[in-house]
């Protein structure tokens, strides 16, 4: 509810001198007429109810008076109906799952973090189709892209590492990203694509997949995971257990910043966790969802609801002053 005339709510701070002055009345009008030394004889004489009346008319005058400013303020429903026009964005992140995705470098290691980021990153996005595409030696779609953020986000979780023959087919990953996105009619089509090394197998070259990707208008935004140097990868060793080892990061730069560059995307380095954040913050700015509101708001007046009462309130006060209580007053 809100008030078209909210400025008028002022006047209720006239109720207090308003209620002062009946009090002070009340009370100086109490000075006895006759003066008797001993009262104790009256106690028992029976009371008459319409003595009581004094307080009534004061009563009823003073919520009149409330509810006739509160209707002066025009209270009103306020119903605001948005229409919303969006034109949506097809993505699909196409990400790396090789056993190389263990690194510890970005935290917990390479895959958690690209998997808590890009559920971050769905969380953003509105009106999108997003769809996930992994990829080893082999690629599969794991969710075509779809409005249900909550179907992707719970398969997102469920990815691990080992569910195809390890490798890394950079083009076939961009290659199964392309078909789910060559037949959309979005207006604007992307793949989100995450690696930490060199393609090493595949029937398709990356560059390849990318020139099939700018025939289909597709943009591709490369991501390179891992720090400079080396990086801490957990082994399992059969006479020590677990321990760490580290391992030297060969992402090939070159070709990913090829790949974006053809489609008209852009290639990023991810060498750390926030990083990778930022990186996906970026990109989440650079294909944002246009949307256009159109607000309809309706107001359904209330005053009738207060005004009415008040002046019912006042046409009783006026009745118990002057008709009802009349002799108990004077």
């Amino acid at each position: 509810m809100t008030w078209a005339n909210p400025q008028w709510l002022w006047l209720l701070l006239l109720l207090v001198p308003i209620i002062g002055y009946q009090v002070w009345k009340f009370w100086t009008g109490k000075n006895p007429s006759l003066i008797f030394s001993d009262t104790s004889g009256l106690a028992g004489l029976p009371g008459n109810w319409r003595s009581y009346g004094v307080w009534v008319a004061p009563i009823l005058q003073s919520l009149a008076f409330a509810l006739v400013v509160l209707a002066i303020a025009r209270p009103q429903y306020k119903n605001t109906t948005v229409e919303r026009n969006a034109e949506g964005i097809d993505i699909v992140l196409t990400l790396d799952i090789s056993t190389s995705m263990k690194a510890e470098d970005l935290k917990p290691n390479r895959l958690e973090a690209a998997k808590d980021v890009a559920e971050n990153f769905i969380n953003k996005r509105v009106s999108d189709r997003i769809g996930l595409v992994l990829f080893a030696r082999k690629s599969f779609t794991m969710v075509p892209p779809t409005l249900d953020y909550e179907l992707l986000k719970r398969l997102l979780k469920d990815v691990e590492m080992g569910t195809v023959e390890d490798g890394t087919a950079i083009g076939m990953g961009i290659a199964t990203a392309v078909n789910r996105l060559k037949e959309s009619e979005a207006k604007s089509k992307i793949i989100i694509l995450l690696t930490d090394g060199q393609n090493n197998s595949g029937e398709i070259d990356p560059v390849t997949a990318a020139d099939l990707a700018a025939t289909y208008d597709i943009k591709i935004y490369t991501i390179g995971a891992g720090t400079r140097g080396t990086a801490p990868y957990p082994v399992k060793d059969p006479i020590f257990g677990n321990r760490y080892q580290n391992v030297k990061v060969d992402i090939d730069e070159e070709m990913l910043t090829k790949i974006a560059n053809m489609t008209g995307g852009e290639y990023f380095r991810a060498t750390d966790t926030e990083r990778l954040k930022e990186i996906y913050a970026q990109i989440d700015k650079l294909e944002k969802t246009k949307i256009e509101e159109v607000i309809y708001t309706d107001y359904q007046d209330l005053y009738p609801r207060f005004l009415l009462p008040g002046i019912l309130l006042l046409v009783l006060s006026l009745v118990s002053d002057r008709f009802v209580f009349r002799n108990a007053v004077e």
